[in-house]
């Protein structure tokens, strides 16, 4: 299991035999490898691994730039894992490494910031015009009258326009470990926590604070933006830029913005809506 936590990675070895978990970890990382590049990971073995499964784990860790920054594990793991020049954090807080069961999800709105629960009536409204209008257009039908042109002899509508990626549509606070990924766009009506992971081929749109990561444009596109309310993030990537939330001295403060690739690659913050003009804040 890879689960996001604080500035990095965790990855538990739990379940079956090391030996038998290390080509899904290698699957793992080889698809998702412009995301995993150049960040730190933690490591948890709930059974005592032998050193050629550590070695085997530092070379997948190795292969996808991902820095091994410390372990946890049984105490006869401390000897093993200090030769390989690995910190040994200590045993697991928790004695079985099996997922933890989720708590009961809140109300859908409960833990919205202001300004994104200001959203929710707006888009509630929206769809129901929508679907409203749907409705009375089916209902609607004219009736075909004597003397006008058959519906075989009208001519044919013109050909749909080729279509957009599709949206990921998230309404709620996406909490620490939790991950959205799609190959279009996303978009989150609630606050992204450190820990949290959006994932997107296209654009990232946060109607909230976004402070976990967030990648767009994950498949190589340049172009693509991040968009949020109130920018707190942990780490921003843009294709193949990064930013670290740390690289702006004001997190969260101007209002509505935008994150995109400018100059020569770096990651560059301006108002929403706003002109060209723009502040450089990580490379």
């Amino acid at each position: 299991m890879i689960r996001g936590r604080g500035n990095g990675l965790e990855i538990v070895f739990a379940g079956r035999p090391v030996a038998e978990l290390l080509p899904e970890l290698r699957a793992r990382l080889a698809d998702g490898l412009a995301f995993y590049r150049s960040t730190r990971a933690t490591t948890i073995f709930e059974s005592l691994p032998d050193d050629a499964e550590l070695a085997a784990v530092r070379a997948a860790l190795g292969e996808a730039e991902i820095l091994w920054d410390g372990t946890y594990g049984v105490r006869e793991l401390e000897e093993k894992i200090s030769a390989l020049g690995v910190r040994y954090l200590g045993t697991p807080v928790q004695p079985a490494l099996a997922p933890r069961e989720k708590p009961p999800r809140p109300a859908p709105h409960a833990n919205l910031s202001e300004a994104a629960r200001s959203l929710v009536a707006d888009f509630a409204g929206a769809r129901s015009d929508l679907a409203r209008r749907r409705v009375n257009g089916l209902n609607g039908a004219r009736r075909h009258e004597p003397g006008e042109p058959s519906p075989e002899t009208e001519p044919a509508p013109p050909a749909a326009a080729e279509t957009s990626p599709a949206v990921l549509y998230h309404r709620g606070t996406l909490r620490g470990g939790q991950s959205l990924a799609n190959v279009g766009h996303i978009v989150v009506v609630g606050d992204v926590n450190p820990g949290a992971e959006l994932l997107a081929g296209g654009d990232i749109v946060v109607f909230g604070v976004l402070r976990g990561v967030a990648h767009a444009g994950a498949q190589g596109d340049r172009s693509a933006r991040v968009y949020a309310l109130a920018f707190e993030p942990t780490q921003l990537r843009i294709a193949d830029a990064i930013a670290a939330g740390d690289d702006d001295p004001q997190p969260g403060r101007g209002g509505p913005r935008e994150a995109f690739v400018a100059g020569e690659g770096g990651i560059a913050l301006a108002a929403a809506g706003a002109s060209p003009q723009h502040r450089e804040v990580g490379a």
